[in-house]
């Protein structure tokens, strides 16, 4: 990956990001997947998220790549797999963008996702049910609703996602990817990992 625009062009927060080598400087189709999953798995963790994700959009300066909520949505609805999915591209600035969202959400939830770890970790070893803990129990229920809700079901990529248990197993992969993104340079290393083997 390398920048071929200056980086005082983009807000502060987005200048760390590298531009991928990809054609027409548009998301591939997995990458748009990839980061409206981990906005889904942000809302099932914040109840208040809608608002949450318009406030972050101020606090990191992002007024002029989304300027609003319908922006945030038409821009979220770029990943094919929706089920009212927008045909059109996702500008790599765009992307930049949803990906500082999230992460600086996910910041603000640190603690909560190493406790929602922690006990599935616990209750893995000790092999109980996931619903024996409420706070996990409705994370994973909130992000099957939101998954459901939103997704085309009858497109092969989701509809490997059939049961519970599947999706239970992806939102808590998600989880531990929005732990990666609270690390040391986790925004830089989660947002290169999306275009791994997507260089043009």
């Amino acid at each position: 990956m390398q920048s071929t625009r200056p980086s005082d062009q983009l807000p502060s927060v987005l200048a760390s990001l590298p531009d991928p080598e990809v054609a027409g400087n548009t998301c591939p189709r997995r990458t748009r997947l990839q980061i409206d999953l981990l906005l889904l798995a942000v809302e099932a963790l914040n109840l208040d998220s809608s608002e949450a994700m318009l406030a972050a959009i101020q606090d990191l300066q992002l007024q002029d790549l989304i300027r609003n909520r319908v922006v945030l949505w038409r821009l979220r609805s770029t990943n094919p797999f929706r089920r009212f999915s927008q045909r059109r591209p996702l500008g790599i600035d765009e992307a930049k963008a949803l990906v500082a969202i999230a992460c600086h959400l996910t910041k603000q939830q640190t603690v909560s996702i190493r406790q929602l770890l922690l006990i599935y970790e616990q209750l893995r070893v000790q092999g109980l049910s996931v619903e024996q803990s409420l706070p996990l129990a409705q994370y994973l229920q909130r992000f099957r609703t939101h998954f459901r809700s939103r997704m085309n079901l009858k497109r092969a990529s989701i509809a490997i996602y059939d049961s519970d248990q599947k999706l239970n197993t992806l939102a808590l992969k998600l989880l531990g990817e929005l732990l990666f993104c609270t690390g040391t340079l986790g925004m830089q290393r989660f947002w290169v990992s999306l275009f791994d083997g997507e260089a043009a």
